[in-house]
């Protein structure tokens, strides 16, 4: 079973949750998808056994064999490509990699290089196996990350993805091909606002979910009854808490020190088991 913790918002306690699921699960695999800013890792405390770096690709203009035609600057819809009457020039860090510009070129004046934009990192932390990618600073585009970390998914066993922020592409390529999304909210307008926008998106995507709604006691119901009105079941409810504040402020998933939440997970992961 694939997993996907998701939300609209940052700071809603993604995180929190994908990792005291993975805690309380056996055979767990967790992916960290937000490869902008990964934080997994830093409650798991893993032994990196590996680090692997990432590559995409883009082209590379000859100017011997280039005729300044403009064919491939009008082909390319990221405009990575432009084209003037005496000279070429690309932006790689607005290319999408798709080899066109190398199809439509008159002259065969383009090829292709590779360029590094990260890194995956492995690794293994309290029975749960970790892959996390760390995007290089500077760059545009997180989903050719994304994709080289869900690569390493493992059908063997109990996957949980820990999705990015937002309702964009990198929350698209997070999702695709899950069998279940988490919504991570909290009762306040800012959250359902996001929520909104998130479920929309995940209706699109045809991908079922629920909603875990952290911070519990605070805000309003509006969330609660928006949910009621959706029919999107609320699996999980996450007080407003002190203490599994501080925890989280020292880096510790609260399920090490308050075990009675173990089954709180694992009773939710066989409600998504039952609804997927």
């Amino acid at each position: 079973m694939i997993i996907t913790v998701a939300s609209g918002k940052g700071g809603t306690g993604k995180t929190t949750v994908a990792v005291n699921l993975a805690l309380s699960l056996e055979n767990v695999q967790l992916l960290d998808c937000d490869v902008e800013e990964p934080n997994s890792h830093i409650l798991l405390q893993p032994t990196i056994s590996e680090t692997q770096p990432v590559f995409t690709k883009y082209p590379v203009i000859s100017e011997e064999l280039c005729v300044h035609c403009g064919t491939c600057s009008k082909f390319c819809k990221f405009n990575a490509l432009f084209v003037a009457p005496k000279t070429a020039m690309v932006f790689p860090e607005l290319c999408h990699s798709c080899g066109g510009c190398m199809l439509v070129c008159p002259k065969q004046a383009i090829s292709e290089k590779q360029r590094k934009i990260g890194v995956i990192k492995k690794g293994e932390a309290k029975n749960v196996e970790l892959v996390y990618g760390e995007l290089n600073v500077g760059e545009a585009m997180a989903v050719p990350l994304i994709k080289a970390v869900k690569n390493e998914l493992k059908l063997n066993k109990t996957v949980i993805i820990d999705a990015p922020p937002g309702t964009a592409c990198s929350l698209v390529a997070s999702v695709h091909k899950t069998d279940y999304c988490i919504l991570v909210t909290e009762p306040t307008p800012f959250g359902l606002h996001d929520l909104k926008i998130t479920v929309q998106v995940l209706k699109d995507l045809q991908v079922p979910m629920g909603v875990v709604i952290n911070r519990a006691g605070v805000g309003d119901k509006k969330v609660y009854d928006y949910c009621k009105n959706e029919n999107i079941p609320i699996l999980m409810e996450i007080p407003y808490s002190k203490e599994i504040a501080e925890m989280y402020s020292r880096g510790v998933p609260f399920v090490e020190k308050m075990p009675e939440w173990k089954q709180e997970f694992q009773n939710m992961a066989k409600t998504i088991q039952r609804r997927k």
